[in-house]
């Protein structure tokens, strides 16, 4: 039971960790955080397997399969490190990729989704908005509009999105 005890306790210590460096900005770091977390899910999966048994895959004559291990789990952990195998190859090749270009393992913020978040910070509007509330047909000002720029412009006053806002036409 002590042994379940320390390594429940290093799997949250590599969780924790591994969250830690995930959260910074260096791809390194973060890749490193990756790394320390699939180690304890690789880990979680061993110990929830179960104490070990007789080996599965040799025939036993006498019909008695107790005690036998579970293959499932190690075969699960053995591809998780296949893949974390692959995964740390194409990092490192992105980190040299950067340090190259940079001189810093640093992630630059995104100036373009930063730009887009002030804009809907500034509309006061977003994505879940639309989404979230549909208008009724019977609230719509303008339910047959036709926002093609071969439709004819309408009678009435201009359709407006859910925001309010006059969405502007192009007719030619």
């Amino acid at each position: 039971m002590t042994a379940n005890l320390t390594l429940a306790l290093l799997i949250g210590v590599l969780f924790g960790s591994g969250v830690v460096l995930l959260m910074s900005r260096g791809i390194v770091r973060a890749f490193l955080g990756v790394l320390l977390i699939s180690n304890g899910i690789n880990l979680m999966f061993v110990v929830a397997a179960g104490p070990p048994g007789r080996p599965p895959i040799v025939p036993y004559p006498s019909g008695d399969e107790t005690g036998i291990s579970d293959p499932l789990p190690q075969a699960l952990v053995l591809t998780a490190i296949v893949i974390t195998l692959a995964l740390t190859g194409f990092v490192l090749a992105l980190a040299d990729r950067s340090w190259q270009l940079s001189r810093t393992d640093d992630v630059a913020d995104d100036l373009e989704a930063t730009r887009i978040g002030l804009k809907a910070q500034a509309n006061d509007t977003s994505d879940s908005d639309y989404a979230a509330d549909p208008i009724d047909e019977d609230e719509d000002p303008d339910p047959g509009a036709c926002y093609h720029p071969d439709c004819p412009a309408p009678a009435t006053a201009p359709a407006s999105d859910h925001a309010g806002h006059d969405i502007e036409r192009d007719d030619r």
